[in-house]
């Protein structure tokens, strides 16, 4: 099993973290890669790269659609983040062919902050074909 530590600067955020994956997947030739996350304040994700925009986009409707809200049960005033993790999931499983993931042209495996800055992890387990 692989592990990748990131430090996130913002409180929210979405960090390509797809280089740093496909470079743990070497001489892995075929099979597939499941990518997680043990944080219950941060996601896993796939979405588009080439245009940074959509990474705001992102996180502006999951803000509106789920704000910080000060009437939260949740005594630690991050409860937003925790449902946003929710609602994002804390893994993707890519399939690997001929030593690469297999991605769409646009796609990149995003680390969603929702609760930063902090020190992260994520784990990259590889099972062969």
């Amino acid at each position: 099993m692989g592990e990748i530590t990131l430090s996130t600067s913002e409180k929210q955020e979405l960090i390509d973290v797809t280089y740093d994956i496909q470079k743990s997947i070497c001489p892995v030739k075929e099979g597939i890669c499941i990518v997680y996350c043990p944080h219950t304040t941060a996601a896993i994700t796939i979405n588009e790269s080439a245009d940074p925009d959509v990474k705001e986009d992102i996180l502006t409707k999951l803000n509106d659609i789920i704000p910080d809200d000060p009437n939260y049960k949740h005594s630690e005033g991050n409860s937003d983040a925790h449902i946003k993790s929710s609602i994002i999931g804390c893994s993707e499983t890519i399939m690997i062919k001929e030593g690469k993931l297999v991605l769409g042209t646009w796609q990149a495996i995003y680390f969603a902050e929702f609760d930063g800055p902090r020190k992260r992890k994520i784990f990259i387990k590889i099972i062969k074909d």
